[in-house]
């Protein structure tokens, strides 16, 4: 219209627009950089939802609204797919207080896996309720009572013994071998009631993690390669994986905050 003569003005009132659409110009987009950092995190850990994903975000350093990366995680279409749950009928739910310090309570349990022939892979997982640390992941074709005390014999070397240990009615726990190991070395044996595993939830919960982040995630081969590749995602877990539980710090820095504490009090009396 403005080329047959018309003047901007009424050009403008005929077609009904105003003068500041027509002269609006897009901005350029500010989100580039995070829209990429968003999709590389999501590429990488395939099953952190948009909670995770802002978490590691803030833990490199990049303070950003948590609403703005939930629209962008949206728009790329990232969202994880939901696994359907076997329904378990609802328990009593009660309170599970966390320790004040590192090595007060280990909570243990099992989790089955099979590799590509079809034979079982049995992993001891071992944390700290205090922490929240994945203390060991022992990976086994079998795990007896007795194995089991050699294991937590190893660990002791590095880290040293709770004060108490927490499990379930399991018979490598219950067994002589367990029993015994514990009554030499002074740890408390804590049985939790048979069908009340929310009386262990720091253990569920990181079972939970575990299958749905690693053994979800991979097709073992061998035993071998099993145990590479779970030690690789428990360090992982430990030094690279926030927890909103924690503050938003991984597990390793919140035990050296908790330790940290724990000197600046002792020094302090």
């Amino acid at each position: 219209m403005i080329v047959k003569g018309l003047s901007e003005r009424r050009a403008l009132a005929a077609v009904r627009m105003s003068a500041s659409a027509y002269r609006y110009a897009p901005r350029p987009d500010r989100n580039v950089e995070l829209r990429a950092r968003i999709l590389a995190l999501a590429q990488r850990h395939k099953r952190y939802g948009v909670g995770m994903i802002h978490l590691k975000l803030r833990q490199a350093g990049m303070h950003v609204n948590y609403k703005r990366v939930e629209r962008l995680y949206r728009e790329a279409q990232l969202q994880v797919r939901r696994r359907k749950r076997k329904k378990v009928p609802v328990a009593e739910r009660q309170p599970l207080l966390r320790p004040s310090a590192a090595n007060q309570v280990w909570s243990m349990d099992f989790v089955f896996d099979r590799t590509a022939e079809g034979r079982v892979l049995k992993c001891l997982t071992i944390v700290d309720d205090a922490t929240h640390e994945a203390v060991a992941i022992e990976v086994e074709r079998a795990i007896s009572g007795l194995m089991l005390t050699r294991i937590l014999d190893r660990l002791a070397l590095s880290r040293g013994l709770p004060q108490v240990i927490r499990t379930d009615n399991g018979k490598e726990f219950c067994g002589k071998a367990m029993v015994s190991w514990a009554h030499a070395r002074g740890v408390a044996l804590r049985l939790i009631e048979p069908g009340k595993p929310n009386q262990n939830a720091y253990i569920e919960s990181f079972n939970g993690r575990l299958r749905d982040e690693c053994l979800n995630e991979h097709w073992f081969i061998g035993l071998l390669q099993a145990r590479t590749v779970i030690e690789t995602w428990r360090r992982e877990y430990n030094e690279e994986r926030p927890k909103k539980a924690l503050g938003g710090l991984t597990p390793a820095a919140y035990a050296r905050q908790l330790a940290a504490n724990t000197a600046t009090m002792s020094t302090g009396l």
